[in-house]
């Protein structure tokens, strides 16, 4: 049940029953949200403003028209029309009431939805390159996009979450160089790492293995028949390693796409080129220097040129390196095409704070691949600083100067990881302070959180001892009489458990996950306050053992409460414990 969709169908019916001229998509553009001051009431809409200039008429005559056709609505109980042109509702009582009698039929679905009406989304995230462990700067994106992914499913998109790996170029050559000096190593030599190469401890196993694999056979053969054996079997083990550590955080992907797919002969970008020579998309010419300080590769010469700008970046983009290789950008070009070939017309990519530059470029290659048929979604992901007490934390590591995901897991817990990681926006630089999520204060938010989750439970332990053989079960609770949860500290609660679906389908609709985060947190404030006012005033108590009616009804509050905070933190994939420690 979701009450600000329901208002939004009133409203656009009453549009259209005095103008039955209006069309769907300026109706489209008429909302109902709270208001930014609850003194006002419990919804506003902006229909009368959205559709005056078209009806040629004062936004404040429109109102006041639907005003009229809303003061014989059962469910209202005042209206009024605000500043230029926006309409106030006070909601009735009694549907306030079957938001709980909603929450306790529908459970866990509650707050889900047909949103995305079946549309395929391919979240891609994390993407980190093969060459190690995940490391804290990767930790955010990857919370950050399985986060989102299952938000989107919540909202009835199909969702394919995919994890892109960046396994050709220089990176793996490097990494292969490395894990050859493991497997001599392991052979008994006594090696040293020179710069450049990688030096993590992570790489003495797959040297191990190739020792127990090939003996001493590889130090016989020649480089290019040995490079090939163990950029597959090191890739083979950082994958393990990726998916492992990702674990951790209870996060899985569909789908693993190898960028050596896309090189070689007749290979995507082979055929992608060709095709983007035929649709007109690619020419040869020279590109103008950059502005500023020209980098060190800049080359002013004759080359292959996308016809980005065409599509909406700065400028046009190079696809072939003088050195007769693909660019990095020649390689995305075919991957969001194939992306787009796969049927996915609707794509999101979460990428760190270092490739900001990269949301037009991508952008324009998938306007361009689609012919604007298909859209993606650029979600910058900024940078997390560790703390300790206010301080910089520098922790004990196993993997060389990295901060590993797994370091971080240990330390905290892969609850904390996560919601932390969630309580704010994505495009907005974080403190994750180790010594916070520790505490069991109010100041910790996920502690918060969890502990009103755990309250809540607590409170039907505390019903079975003070009000013995009062039957709570679920069936009990769906028909308990809500009707008397009538209080100003009653209502509030029930106002913020029907923002529930709103909120979820708000921010399935602008990609901002931290927005369940927010919710579950100001709901458990809620309930939290709530608890407090009980302690002052015996009429507010969840349990009134001279009142079996009266406790059956708060504990169906509570009940919702309870499901609502599981739900909220169902998406985040944070677990929400019945007791605390």
């Amino acid at each position: 049940m979701d009450i600000f969709a329901i208002f939004t169908t009133r409203v656009t019916e009453a549009l259209l029953a005095d103008h039955p001229e209006l069309g769907a998509d300026l109706l489209s553009r008429v909302v109902v949200e709270p208001p930014r001051d609850s003194a006002h009431g419990d919804l506003s809409t902006n229909a009368a403003m959205v559709v005056a200039k078209p009806l040629g008429k004062n936004p404040r005559e429109v109102a006041a028209s639907l005003v009229e056709r809303f003061k014989e609505d059962a469910d209202v109980t005042s209206v009024d029309v605000a500043g230029p042109g926006f309409i106030n509702f006070r909601l009735a009582t009694p549907i306030l009431h079957q938001v709980l009698r909603a929450i306790a039929e529908q459970k866990e679905n509650f707050g889900k939805s047909n949103l995305g009406k079946g549309e395929r989304v391919n979240v891609e995230y994390v993407s980190a390159n093969p060459t190690g462990p995940m490391h804290v700067g990767h930790t955010r994106g990857a919370v950050f996009g399985d986060t989102l992914a299952s938000l989107m499913a919540y909202s009835g998109y199909d969702v394919t979450r995919e994890y892109y790996i960046n396994d050709a170029g220089g990176q793996i050559t490097i990494l292969a160089q490395s894990t050859l000096l493991r497997y001599r190593e392991a052979l008994g030599e006594k090696i040293e790492i020179p710069p450049g190469l990688y030096p993590g401890d992570y790489l003495v196993p797959v040297g191990e293995a190739l020792k127990a694999e090939f003996g001493n056979s590889l130090l016989s053969k020649p480089e290019h028949e040995v490079m090939p054996i163990v950029k597959d079997r090191v890739l083979s083990a950082m994958m393990e390693l990726i998916r492992a550590d990702l674990a951790q955080l209870n996060i899985h992907h569909d789908v693993f796409f190898s960028e050596r797919t896309l090189h070689g002969q007749g290979g995507d970008i082979d055929t992608t080129l060709e095709w983007l020579r035929q649709e007109g998309m690619v020419y040869e010419g020279r590109l103008d220097a950059p502005k500023g300080k020209t980098p060190e590769d800049w080359e002013d010469r004759e080359q292959t040129l996308f016809r980005a700008k065409d599509y909406g970046d700065d400028t046009d983009r190079a696809l072939i390196k003088s050195d007769g290789n693909y660019t990095y950008f020649a390689a995305d070009i075919a991957y969001h095409r194939n992306k787009y070939l796969r049927g996915f017309k609707h794509m999101v990519n979460v990428l760190g704070a270092d490739h900001s530059g990269y949301v037009k470029r991508l952008q324009a290659a998938v306007k361009a691949v689609s012919h604007g048929e298909a859209d993606i979604d650029v979600r910058i992901c900024q940078l997390v600083r560790l703390l300790k007490n206010g301080e910089p934390f520098k922790m004990s590591k196993r993997s060389g100067d990295l901060v590993t995901l797994s370091d971080v897991v240990e330390e905290v817990g892969a609850d904390a990881t996560r919601f932390m990681l969630l309580f704010r926006r994505n495009d907005a630089a974080m403190d994750f302070d180790f010594a916070l999520v520790k505490e069991q204060t109010r100041d910790n938010p996920v502690f918060y959180v969890q502990y009103a989750h755990a309250r809540a439970c607590s409170v039907f332990r505390k019903t079975q001892e003070e009000v013995p053989g009062l039957d709570t079960s679920a069936a009990a609770l769906a028909v308990a009489e809500v009707e008397l949860l009538t209080s100003a500290a009653d209502l509030e609660l029930i106002r913020l458990l029907a923002a529930w679906p709103r909120t979820v389908a708000a921010a399935a609709v602008a990609h901002e996950p931290h927005r369940i985060a927010f919710y579950v947190h100001d709901l458990a404030a809620a309930f939290h306050g709530f608890w407090a006012k009980g302690k002052d005033d015996a009429s507010l108590r969840f349990v009134n053992a001279a009142d079996p009616k009266l406790t059956l009804a708060r504990l169906a509050l509570v009940d919702a409460v309870r499901q609502v905070i599981r739900n909220g933190l169902g998406i985040l994939s944070v677990s929400a414990p019945e007791e605390l420690s």
